[in-house]
């Protein structure tokens, strides 16, 4: 594997939708837009918060609807996801150059959260595993090259559900940027090629429930990036799982 050096960049990107749901892992980050923040009465946090999501959960396009298990309250998150290049540790959170060359490429994704599973887990300081990590549980797009992203902190995020909108903000709106959250996640653990990060969600989140179709994307200066839209519909479960208090 390559290691992490300043000023190494990516000539082309090595992700494919294949090698992007073999991902070594999922981190996602917490609580990274004030708005959102509020709108789910948490507290603001000091520094980078992150949990895990399996690979196991990622839905790639046209590979089926999202999966809403029995009993569960299910809410959309968007966020853009990274996909890195490189493999990173004890990363200067404060080098903006090279936490971009870190970047292979970039995709959308809509973070699916079992809000009452994780209401529960809160409220009894359980781990989030459940919550966010059921099969479907991690709608992607198509996979988008860096390049066609030239500031990750400027574009807008927005996601759609039976066509209204629900969510849209732009990444400027990040309270931690993506140098300190790759510098504070790669001070616990290694992060290697392929390996994904979910930057936060905006404001809006909500439920959806079967029958519902949801849409998102990505616009930059106000125009449609084609490679990152995403279209899903919401259908109940078939399966054994029934959600009972932990």
């Amino acid at each position: 594997m390559m290691i992490f050096r300043r000023g190494l960049a990516t000539a082309t990107s090595a992700t494919t939708m294949a090698s992007l749901k073999k991902a070594g892992k999922v981190v996602c980050i917490g609580r990274n837009y004030a708005d959102h923040i509020a709108e789910l009465n948490n507290t603001r946090p000091k520094q980078p918060f992150f949990f895990l999501k399996p690979s196991s959960s990622i839905l790639a396009p046209g590979e089926g609807p999202v999966i809403r298990p029995k009993g569960v309250d299910l809410h959309y998150e968007v966020e853009l996801a990274l996909v890195l290049g490189k493999r990173i540790k004890d990363f200067d959170g404060n080098d903006d150059k090279a936490a971009i060359d870190a970047i292979d490429s970039y995709a959308l994704s809509i973070d699916m959260t079992a809000r009452n599973v994780q209401n529960e887990a809160k409220k009894k300081g359980l781990p989030w595993d459940i919550c966010k990590g059921f099969d479907t549980f991690l709608p992607v797009s198509n996979v988008i090259s860096k390049s066609a992203i030239p500031d990750p902190h400027n574009i807008e995020l927005y996601l759609t559900v039976n066509d209204k909108v629900q969510q849209q903000d732009s990444t400027e709106l990040m309270l931690f940027r993506i140098p300190k959250i790759l510098g504070d996640i790669s001070k616990v653990m290694t992060l290697n090629p392929g390996d994904i990060i979910l930057t936060g969600t905006p404001k809006g989140v909500g439920p959806v429930v079967p029958g519902d179709v949801m849409k998102a994307g990505i616009r930059i200066g106000g125009k449609e990036l084609e490679e990152a839209k995403i279209e899903v519909q919401v259908e109940e479960s078939t399966g054994a799982y029934q959600y009972g208090e932990t």
